[in-house]
């Protein structure tokens, strides 16, 4: 005989809703708001531009002192 999801000793647990995760057992970790996405260092373009035009500029300073001698 198969048992119905309404009878009685079916399922020992109530299962979470689908948008929550269950707790781990023995986990001692806290619930935490993550960051959002975006942020200073997910920019590397701007990094790369930043560290380039910081080159050419060292560069630069010791080429003018070479033609001015």
């Amino acid at each position: 005989m198969v048992k119905k999801l309404h009878e009685t000793g079916v399922r020992s647990e109530q299962l979470p809703p689908p948008e929550e995760t269950p707790a781990a057992e023995g986990s001692t970790a806290e619930a935490h708001q993550e960051r959002p996405d975006g942020g200073v260092w997910e920019h590397p373009h701007l990094w790369l531009f930043l560290i380039a035009l910081g080159a050419l500029l060292f560069a630069a300073f010791f080429l003018v002192r070479m033609i001015t001698l």
